[in-house]
């Protein structure tokens, strides 16, 4: 059965190219060192002070908050950098933690005392888990997928929690939350490299090749909430991938739900237009993306409005030396406004409110 193509606002469709400092290449960004901080060794000695009051005093994450873990100098280059994620490229990555000096306890504590200087953290399932673990659990996806390619037809669907923490790959997609902060522990034997790609720039291309996907992809497609929050009714929700509010642009993309929403006999299927604008999004997310494998002890963080990012699959090593990320998802005051209807998935649509996140049971 075709779905009928919806109509949205004209106020909310991005009028013409989208510009700014996000509109990046891959090509470009990869020879770039602009978003790029090295921690000089003042503020990691703020680091190691916060984390031995913490030790000191018997806090643990997540139950301090910014005042707990001083850092009267990196404070001030971690408001720089969330203003920067906001208006610049929307990327950025700290480096010169040393990873290995820590117990993975110790490390939680330093990546959400980062956090609190960065934002609000947001719930990521609906059991409430606030500091996301990410490793291999499932071990089911090794064999079945191939890095960057989605799955074929007849592949056994898992939700994008379950790939997430899996060995295979992971498609282009955005997080429900302003920032996204991942911070490697111990990086993979073999592979486990991200891409990121800017959506900004994915539009643009889409609108100037196919000026007619790219009208699509800015109206509702609809999308499964995959059994993570409560609410019957609102299982299925619709929001178009591309809209802009107030010149403020923004993107939220995982075909993982559209293609979840599209399993249920409710949902009448996309027509054949509005699943080739899904596949040319994907295959310019990947021609315009870049490359950069996360070494131990380094933070990206990511403006999941402007930016997507993807997962190869990976090898790990023997026990005890497995890949394991630490992420959160945070909310920040700098945040942009966001098109009416959006508040569907966000909460509030209001900048810089504590919105996204995923609602606990």
């Amino acid at each position: 059965m075709a779905i009928a193509e919806p109509q949205v606002p004209f106020s909310t469709v991005p009028e013409g190219a989208a510009t700014g400092p996000a509109a990046w290449l891959g090509s470009d960004m990869a020879t770039r060192d602009d978003w790029i901080y090295a921690l000089d060794g003042l503020e990691l000695a703020e680091i190691d002070t916060a984390l031995d009051g913490l030790h000191k005093a018997g806090r643990k994450a997540p139950d301090f908050a910014a005042d707990a873990f001083v850092l009267p100098i990196l404070s001030g280059r971690l408001a720089q950098v969330r203003r920067t994620l906001e208006t610049g490229a929307g990327l950025a990555l700290l480096r010169g933690i040393d990873a290995q000096r820590y117990d993975e306890a110790t490390l939680r504590n330093l990546l959400w005392g980062l956090g609190c200087h960065l934002g609000t953290a947001l719930p990521q399932s609906a059991e409430g888990e606030i500091i996301g673990v990410v490793r291999d659990e499932v071990r089911a996806l090794g064999d079945v997928y191939q890095p960057w390619t989605k799955p074929r037809a007849g592949d056994d669907p898992l939700t994008s929690r379950a790939k997430a923490r899996s060995n295979g790959p992971l498609r282009f997609h955005s997080d429900r939350c302003d920032i996204l902060a991942l911070l490697c522990a111990r990086q993979a034997q073999a592979g486990g490299v991200n891409r990121l790609v800017s959506s900004v720039a994915v539009y643009n291309t889409i609108r100037q090749r196919r000026p007619d996907l790219a009208q699509l992809l800015t109206a509702d497609y609809p999308r499964s909430r995959e059994g993570e929050e409560i609410g019957g009714e609102d299982l299925v929700y619709h929001m178009p991938v591309f809209a802009s509010w107030h010149g403020h642009f923004t993107s939220h993309y995982s075909r993982t739900y559209v293609e979840a929403a599209a399993r249920l006999d409710r949902i009448p299927d996309l027509t054949a237009a509005q699943d080739k604008a899904l596949d040319m999004l994907a295959d310019v997310a990947l021609e315009l993306s870049f490359e950069y494998r996360l070494q131990p002890g380094e933070l990206l963080l990511l403006n999941n409005h402007v930016l997507y990012h993807a997962r190869s699959a990976y090898e790990d090593g023997n026990a005890g030396d497995d890949r394991l990320l630490l992420r959160l998802w945070l909310a920040h005051a700098d945040s942009r406004p966001l098109p009416p209807g959006f508040d569907v998935l966000w909460g509030d649509c209001r900048a810089g409110q504590v919105r996204g996140g995923i609602r606990p049971a």
